[in-house]
C-alpha cells in the first residue's frame, strides 16, 4: 500500500461520480468533496459540529451547503425509503438514493396512502431506473394492487412476497373448446397445506422444498409466477410465498432475487454504524435529505474504492484506514512542515493499518 492510497482512491471515486452531475458550482464542489471525505474520516458521531472540527471549513459553511435544491422539496418524515441496485450473482448492493417518507397529514392532504406515494415516486423516476433494470424487488409491505398495478403499467416487473393467507388459484387445466365465451382463467383455490404437486415444478434448494407454478392472484387481479417454499418436509403449516409479475420468470430466480433484496439493509446498517446517517443536527428537510444521501453515498464510494484497489471490503477496516490517512494528512497540512516523503512512505503502511481490522 503506497502513501495515502486508500484515501486518494476514495477521493478519486467521489470526484469521478461528481463529474457526471451537471451544473455543479465550484464552491459547492469543494465543500461536498470535503464533506464526503469527512463522512468516512470522522470517528463516532458525524454532524455539523464534528465536521467543523475535522474539516477545512466552518460548521456554518457545511450547514449552508447541505441545503441543496437538487434533492427536491420533500416533506419531513420519521422514515426514509431507500432505493438500491443489487448484483444478484455477487450479492452486492449500491444505494441509488433515499427519500423521506411524508407524514400522515401530508398524505391526507393529497388523498394518498403511503403505498400510493411510494409507487408515485418510483414512477416519477422510471426513466433513470429503467436504464439499470425493469425489475423492482420489494418486501411484503408492497404486495398490494395499489403499488403493483401502477408499477406494471409503467413497464416494471415486481418481485415480492405474499402473506401466508393470500388467496391464490391454480390456472385452468381446461383446453379451448371452440365455443363462444371466454374460457375460465383459473380452477380452485390453492390449499398450501395440501399443495397439488402434480401442477407444480419441484426445484432443488439447500433447505426445505421449493415448488414453482403460475397462479392467479385475487388481490392483484393478475397471473404471477409463484415460488412456494416449505422449510420442512411435511408441508403442513409453514410456507412462504414469493412471486413475480413476470409470468415467465423462473422459480429459482424469484426466490434468489427476493432473498438478495436484504443486501440493501446492510447498506443502511453500515451507514448507521459508520457513516452517521442518524446524526444530522437539523430539522430542515432539505438538510436531512442531503445528509441521508451523503451518508449512503460515502458507503458506496468506500465499496468502489476497495474494489478498484483489490481490497476485500470491510467498512470497519476501510473507515479506520481512511481516518488514519486523513489525520496524517491534516497534521502535515496544519503544521506546515515539509515531510521527508521517503521516510514517510516506509512507515505509512504501518500507520494507516493501525487499528484496522481484517476483512
Amino acid at each position: 500500500m503506497t502513501r495515502e492510497s486508500i484515501l486518494m482512491q476514495y477521493q478519486s471515486e467521489c470526484l469521478e461520480a461528481l463529474k457526471s452531475v451537471a451544473n455543479i458550482r465550484k464552491p459547492f464542489e469543494k465543500v461536498f468533496m470535503d464533506a464526503m471525505k469527512l463522512f468516512m474520516a470522522i470517528p463516532g458521531r458525524i454532524n455539523f459540529l464534528q465536521m467543523g472540527r475535522y474539516g477545512k471549513f466552518s460548521e456554518q459553511t457545511y450547514r449552508n451547503h447541505f441545503v441543496n435544491e437538487s434533492f427536491g422539496e420533500y416533506k419531513r418524515g420519521l422514515e426514509i425509503m431507500g432505493i438500491g441496485v443489487i448484483d444478484v450473482d455477487n450479492r452486492e448492493c449500491m444505494t441509488l438514493g433515499s427519500v423521506q417518507s411524508p407524514d400522515t397529514k401530508t398524505l391526507d392532504n393529497i388523498d394518498k396512502s403511503l403505498v400510493d406515494w411510494y409507487a408515485g415516486y418510483l414512477v416519477s423516476r422510471r426513466e433513470q431506473i429503467h436504464r439499470i433494470s425493469n425489475i423492482v424487488v420489494a418486501d411484503a409491505f408492497f404486495s398490494k394492487s395499489t403499488f403493483i398495478t401502477p408499477m406494471c403499467d409503467n413497464g416494471f416487473h415486481i418481485i415480492s412476497r405474499f402473506r401466508n393467507d393470500a388467496v391464490l388459484f391454480y390456472p385452468t387445466a381446461e383446453k379451448p373448446t371452440g365455443r363462444r365465451g371466454r374460457p375460465p382463467k383459473y380452477d380452485g383455490a390453492i390449499d398450501f397445506s395440501r399443495l397439488d404437486t402434480s401442477r407444480c415444478t419441484e426445484h432443488e434448494v439447500d433447505k426445505g422444498k421449493l415448488y414453482g407454478l403460475k397462479a392467479w392472484s385475487k388481490a392483484l387481479k393478475r397471473m404471477v409466477s409463484l415460488a412456494v417454499w416449505y422449510p420442512d418436509e411435511d408441508r403442513t403449516d409453514k410456507w412462504q410465498l414469493y412471486f413475480s409479475t413476470d409470468q415467465n420468470q423462473s422459480t429459482l430466480d424469484v426466490l434468489e432475487y427476493y432473498r438478495t433484496r436484504f443486501q440493501l439493509e446492510f447498506c443502511f446498517r453500515d451507514s448507521k454504524q459508520y457513516a452517521g446517517i442518524t446524526n444530522c443536527q437539523s430539522t430542515d428537510f432539505r438538510k436531512l435529505a442531503f445528509h441521508f444521501n451523503a451518508s449512503l453515498t460515502a458507503i458506496n464510494i468506500a465499496k468502489a474504492a476497495c474494489k478498484r484497489m483489490g481490497i476485500p471490503y470491510s467498512i470497519s477496516s476501510c473507515k479506520s484506514m481512511i481516518h488514519n490517512a486523513y489525520m496524517l494528512e491534516r497534521f502535515i497540512c496544519v503544521f506546515g512542515i515539509k515531510p521527508d516523503t521517503t521516510l514517510i512512505d516506509k512507515i505509512f503502511k504501518e500507520l494507516i493499518l493501525f487499528t484496522a481490522r481484517a476483512a
